[in-house]
């Protein structure tokens, strides 16, 4: 898209214009025009969102662990289906995300989805978010392992909290559902997680960036008893960078 136009679009009288979601997993609900029209028009990963619809017909009551919320589609769609005796906790970092998060939150009138601008990990604290391509990216992430940082790359400190200690707090509730989409980061949040996994074993939907990320996260859950299936057809069977799993509990 060229430069011109993108800034036109993101002037916020256009921006924000309001439209409905299309399709998929939070058809219906009420959106922002850009960027990142393929939310509302139903075409951000089509796959993920149809396993998800197919999982279950009733998501009534349910608790839900949305970790890298971005623009809410998963918070929204999956907040509107649990209703009010559910609850939704959405994780977003990046500041620019999180107030379009909000945003969406407040349009679709759902008191019961909690927005939370932090990061999760295996401790509490403030940790360094590169920021390779701006603010508007969704490849946004903390470091990887070895990864450094120099001048050139844009970076802003960002907090991160541990998911058992906000459950132990009664900030959130032990989840049933967790969306894990944290650029590499998937593992430190589990295991920051761990108790909480234990005890209620969630089905979760899992992004793979790295290597340690894949090991860390089947170091958390493996012990738990998961059946992993790729959202995929055509992806490895077992988890792999760049694909997209789900994990159900076994009996």
């Amino acid at each position: 898209m060229p430069n011109l136009l993108r800034r036109a679009l993101s002037l916020p009288w256009i921006a924000h214009l309001p439209v409905r979601v299309r399709g998929g997993i939070a058809d219906g609900a009420h959106w922002t025009f850009f960027p990142w029209s393929a939310y509302w028009r139903g075409t951000h990963e089509p796959e993920a969102q149809a396993r998800l619809l197919a999982l279950r017909s009733d998501w009534t009551g349910l608790h839900i662990w949305d970790l890298g919320s971005h623009y809410g589609l998963f918070a929204i769609g999956l907040g509107r289906r649990v209703g009010p005796t559910g609850s939704v906790a959405a994780f977003e970092p990046n500041t620019l995300s999180y107030a379009r998060l909000q945003l969406h939150v407040r349009r679709n009138r759902l008191a019961h989805v909690k927005t939370f601008p932090c990061a999760v990990s295996n401790e509490t604290g403030k940790q360094r978010f590169f920021l390779y391509e701006g603010m508007e990216t969704t490849s946004s992430h903390l470091a990887y392992e070895g990864e450094t940082w120099n001048e050139t790359i844009q970076t802003m400190d960002i907090p991160t909290r541990r998911l058992d200690d906000m459950v132990k707090a009664g900030e959130i509730d032990l989840p049933d559902f967790v969306k894990v989409d944290v650029e590499g980061h998937g593992h430190k949040a589990l295991a920051g997680a761990a108790e909480a996994l234990a005890q209620s074993r969630p089905t979760l939907l899992i992004g793979f960036h790295s290597e340690p990320e894949i090991t860390g996260i089947l170091a958390v859950l493996t012990p738990l008893r998961y059946r992993i299936s790729s959202i995929l057809t055509d992806a490895p069977p077992e988890p792999t960078i760049g694909y997209d799993y789900l994990f159900e509990p076994l009996p």
